[in-house]
């Protein structure tokens, strides 16, 4: 891939490679609690220690997600979040950060009504490195996968604990940038990571593909951030970060003064588990 987008993502993790130490990846949902508040929050991630953002794009029936992830994305919705307004924030957010690769992270309806070819235009043009489109398999490679690898826009897939060794090589086929390793069966924000199973499961991975391999789900503290930074190529953390969204909202889910304040200081102690070289 040549354009700017995706290699921004491959720097990322070349750089990271260098110093040796696993990608801290920080999940929010575009325009939660609100579309000021939350570009104000996703342009001070960076410096709170995430080095790569995924933003959820809001939709109204997440599987994959749990209550957490489920409440932020209705609150965006109420707010007027939209996936043009979602691609917006990006935009925004490019005109101080070149350089944080950014990750959409979300369902295909969405997609499918803004129209595949549209989305993917508007998303390089945005600033968007890549997409992880959790119920779309690779037997719907056709639908958006090739088309946004032909473009020059990285497809992430999800492997979890139930694909097995059959299975993988037809996950990873057209998989680029990192694979998102799902840790637990389940979905966001409800278990615990098991680090002995994320260390099986990731070395399991790796012996069919030299990509980077990300984990999340069920990681909540600095401790389990710096457990599977001792595994894997990065860690992703959600439910947590979107908690403590939560926590600053007030009766009305209105945000409090210093939401963003609260929010980046607990970002920047979970991303202290990344900072320890392997």
């Amino acid at each position: 891939m040549s354009t700017e987008q995706c290699s921004r993502l491959d720097r990322r993790f070349e750089h990271l490679k260098r110093e040796g130490r696993a990608a801290f990846v920080t999940f929010v949902t575009a325009g939660d609690p609100d579309m000021e508040t939350s570009l104000e929050l996703v342009r001070a991630l960076p410096k709170a220690g995430a080095d790569i953002i995924e933003l959820g794009m809001p939709f109204t029936d997440p599987m994959a997600d749990g209550p957490a992830i489920q409440r932020s994305s209705l609150r965006a919705l109420a707010n007027g979040m939209t996936l043009k307004r979602t691609l917006d924030l990006v935009r925004q957010f490019r005109e101080d950060d070149p350089d944080t690769p950014v990750i959409l992270m979300g369902y295909y309806n969405p997609i499918y009504q803004y129209g595949v070819s549209e989305f993917i235009r508007d998303g390089l043009s945005a600033g968007v490195d890549g997409t992880i489109v959790v119920d779309l398999p690779p037997e719907a490679d056709h639908e958006m996968c090739v088309p946004a690898l032909e473009a020059g826009l990285h497809f992430i897939r999800l492997a979890t604990p139930t694909t097995d060794d059959v299975r993988l090589p037809t996950v990873l086929k057209n998989t680029s940038g990192f694979v998102y390793y799902v840790s637990i069966t389940g979905i966001t924000g409800t278990a615990s990571v098991n680090a002995a199973q994320v260390d099986a499961a990731v070395t399991r991975i790796k012996r069919h593909t030299d990509l980077p391999v990300a984990v999340g789900f069920g990681i909540k503290t600095p401790k389990d951030v710096a457990n599977i930074a001792s595994i894997a190529d990065g860690v992703v953390v959600g439910s947590a970060i979107v908690n403590r969204i939560q926590d600053n909202l007030d009766p009305d889910g209105k945000p409090l003064a210093d939401l963003v304040k609260n929010v980046t200081e607990f970002v920047h102690e979970l991303a202290q588990g990344v900072q320890t070289p392997k």
